[in-house]
């Protein structure tokens, strides 16, 4: 007998996740669902083929109790932005089986990552909370935004995962991280107004989490979580030595950079950045994203979140 039911359930999958490992996932939760009847009133598994499926197939989904993300943090991204889109008196709740080889929102539920059958298990033992999402321009994310060369390393990840790199998770990360780090030294000067005060600096990072974690559990923000109304920001004021840059790049990994005078650490409700020379890589869940100004809110409650017993918020 669960604890939670998942009434009318649709799990938008996407087979290729972990090098194929989402395809064998998928796989197992349709057997399970036609055979614990008891889980929910039925379940469908629609598979994607192409960026951008996820987000059609979930804002498609008025009428669903829960729509369940099956893939990794860009699965996740596009079906939380396709719920978006539906009104909120119709908006299903989510839900997540992590199998994904960076997993960042999964962290930050405390969940079982690329094991379906225990994150089944702890999604019928789980309970629904609300979560907040960030909004940038018209676009949301429901983990993290960044600029600068951290958003330079996130895409490198990105693009040797869809080379089949054998990599996986934060390992991934540090090696394209060791790659970049040079290059994204010079940084990208920036004009800042967070919550209605102003700054300048020189953007080498400058990431915005909704959740403690992103590159597979590099603690940007350690204080970041997703039910408090505020999203948290990470932002280099100045330009360290390469030396300097290779210790914060490990402090970060483990979150002891919070007291680093080259950093600003800060929560924050409205922010608006411009940067004032070239436009530095920016990336959203892990996707590319551009434009000439960025407009950054909270916006509070936004999903109903299944999350499992061992949640920590």
């Amino acid at each position: 007998m669960s604890d939670i039911y998942l009434g009318r359930t649709l799990v938008i999958a996407n087979p290729a996740a972990h090098s194929g490992r989402g395809e064998t996932a998928a796989l197992f939760v349709t057997r399970f669902f036609s055979t614990y009847h008891t889980a929910a009133d039925s379940c469908e598994v629609r598979h994607t083929e192409a960026p951008g499926d996820a987000l059609a197939m979930a804002r498609q989904t008025a009428g669903y109790d829960t729509v369940v993300a099956l893939g990794g943090d860009g699965v996740v991204h596009e079906v939380a932005s396709g719920l978006m889109r539906i009104p909120e008196a119709f908006r299903p709740r989510l839900a997540i089986i992590p199998m994904g080889t960076g997993n960042d929102f999964a962290r930050t539920l405390n969940m079982k990552r690329s094991d379906p059958e225990k994150a089944i298990a702890e999604l019928l033992r789980g309970s629904e909370r609300s979560i907040d999402l960030g909004k940038v321009n018209d676009a949301y994310f429901i983990q993290t935004l960044s600029f600068g060369l951290d958003a330079r390393i996130a895409l490198d990840t990105s693009d040797r995962r869809a080379n089949n790199a054998r990599q996986q998770g934060a390992g991934l990360f540090v090696t394209s991280g060791i790659k970049l780090l040079p290059s994204g030294l010079n940084g990208w000067p920036y004009r800042v107004s967070i919550d209605g005060q102003n700054m300048e600096g020189l953007g080498i990072v400058f990431a915005i989490q909704n959740g403690p974690t992103y590159g597979g559990g590099f603690k940007v923000c350690p204080s970041a979580r997703p039910d408090d109304g505020m999203l948290d920001l990470c932002c280099s004021v100045s330009k360290p030595s390469l030396a300097h840059s290779i210790v914060l790049f490990e402090k970060i990994h483990g979150g002891r950079h919070t007291k680093s005078n080259k950093l600003f650490l800060s929560p924050f409700k409205h922010l608006e950045v411009e940067f004032t020379e070239e436009q530095p890589p920016c990336q959203i869940d892990g996707e590319r994203f551009e434009a000439d100004r960025y407009v950054v809110d909270v916006v509070p409650n936004a999903l109903r979140v299944i999350v499992p017993p061992g949640c920590p918020w």
